[in-house]
């Protein structure tokens, strides 16, 4: 006994996580009664005595993620009863009213490598609550998570999506927190466009941050340097919309954590440094009904179907409205820049990549619609749901309109016009309804008014120290 190990927490093997997470991953698709997996997964934590902390995880109005490490056993005693307080939480309740609730959806629970995350945890989505268990009109995935469920209940239809989630690599951890001493990012490589030797620091993070995302279920499919210096895409394959949305958090998650094992930064501001291309996260879309994929129609424009084209249709009609969700902070207009391959233009092409909207090459099982304008800083949750409504129920064009997919118009340059649209839009208002397009309207202006005005040619100190993804209470209380 005396050689015997002082701890024994749980470290599964890569390729078993795979399999693990992929069969979690399953049991979601095939929408399985979620009171059964819960009842698996409690009966798991409890018979497995290697598990000694569950982190429950949930996002905030501007699309952070926020993390709490909860004792396994003081979770299974009281799973039905965890408390936060809200008001520390950014856009989310007022100090009067603090007391929000957090129950764990375990259908959308993952295994973590203990090699990167620490042994001996899982990892589990919550969703956020009232004091009284309605859901909390500001958590934006239970909203997501309800109008797919509906969706699927009432018409039989399945939304699917795939993100395109680009990000930069700089040198030295917390690069971002403390951009406001250095003023600058220094690049880890300056190759190019698939350009990368297979030992050199970029390819090494690739490599390292891709099985992490293998182990997690993700399906991946390519991964590769982008055309910026340090500059990097990991692609995974498409998945139920709600899915797709966790797994843009667990993607950002996982490139943080991994670059910062490696004394790096990940970070997805949209426009870190000027004079090169920005980070995009490009958004495919897709509906299904009987295993159907719905947007497909080989005799079809590009071909897609009518239905796909209405949606396209809704969505550049009401592209002003929710410009503000798909791209929510400063720095997110830089990016819309017509020099860089940006966007920016309100139409849709197969082929032109600054159309807002573009119509990849695909077949009955991959036809899709891509949103190319959604800024890799924007709440998933919200932008998924967002454009999912706006395509398929949103204000349709009068018939006057018919020649605004070719007709090109452009969308704000800056954040302040933005949220003008925003504010003045009853379609977006409707959307997401008065609380929360209110807070969000006042968040986002609260950001821009600590920022010059006119971005100029240069990053700002304050785009950056006040970057939603970046700021932490004590730099805010800087200004």
């Amino acid at each position: 006994m005396e050689n015997a190990p002082l701890r024994s927490f749980l470290e599964i093997p890569y390729d078993k996580l795979e399999e693990m997470n992929l069969e979690a991953k399953d049991a979601r698709i095939r929408r399985l009664p979620a009171d059964r997996i819960t009842e698996k997964r409690m009966k798991y934590l409890a018979d497995e005595k290697r598990i000694k902390a569950v982190t429950v995880c949930f996002t905030d109005l501007e699309g952070r993620l926020h993390m709490l490490d909860y004792d396994k056993k003081f979770l299974l005693k009281s799973h039905d009863n965890l408390t936060f307080d809200g008001s520390s939480i950014r856009g989310f309740s007022q100090q009067k009213e603090s007391d929000l609730r957090l129950r764990c959806d375990w259908p959308a629970c993952y295994w973590l490598p203990a090699d990167v995350f620490g042994p001996g945890k899982v990892l589990v989505f919550g969703e956020v609550l009232e004091r009284d268990g309605r859901p909390y009109e500001a958590d934006l995935r239970s909203r997501l998570k309800s109008y797919t469920d509906t969706l699927f209940a009432k018409k039989g239809i399945e939304a699917h999506a795939a993100n395109e989630i680009e990000g930069f690599l700089f040198q030295g951890r917390n690069a971002e927190r403390r951009y406001h001493e250095t003023g600058k990012f220094d690049f880890i490589s300056t190759g190019g466009y698939y350009h990368s030797l297979p030992g050199d620091p970029l390819r090494r993070y690739i490599d390292t941050a891709a099985e992490v995302q293998r182990s997690l279920g993700f399906a991946n499919e390519k991964d590769h340097p982008e055309v910026a210096p340090s500059q990097f895409e990991m692609n995974y394959s498409y998945t139920q919309a709600l899915i797709a949305a966790d797994q843009v958090q667990l993607y950002k998650l996982v490139c943080r954590q991994v670059a910062d094992r490696m004394d790096m930064t990940a970070s997805f501001l949209p426009k870190p440094v000027t004079g090169v291309n920005g980070n995009g996260m490009h958004t495919n879309l897709s509906v299904a009904k009987n295993g159907k994929n719905l947007f497909f129609d080989a005799k079809g424009q590009d071909g897609l179907s009518t239905l796909g084209w209405n949606f396209i249709d809704r969505i550049l009609h009401s592209a002003n409205d929710i410009c503000l969700v798909l791209n929510c902070s400063v720095n997110s207009y830089r990016r819309l820049d017509p020099h860089y391959e940006a966007p920016n233009q309100i139409k849709a092409s197969a082929i032109d990549r600054g159309s807002m909207v573009r119509i990849p090459l695909g077949n009955e099982k991959t036809a899709r619609t891509e949103i190319r304008s959604i800024a890799p800083d924007a709440n998933p949750y919200m932008a998924i749901y967002t454009l999912l409504r706006t395509g398929l129920e949103g204000p349709e064009p009068p018939a006057s309109d018919a020649d605004k997919r070719a007709r090109t118009r452009f969308l704000p340059d800056n954040i302040h016009d933005a949220i003008r649209l925003f504010k003045t839009s009853e379609f977006a208002l409707k959307l997401l309804g008065e609380t929360v397009h209110g807070k969000f309207a006042e968040l986002k202006l609260a950001s821009a008014e600590r920022c010059p005005k006119a971005l100029g040619s240069r990053v700002k100190t304050a785009e950056v120290q006040f970057h939603h993804e970046v700021t932490n209470q004590f730099l805010w209380n800087l200004f």
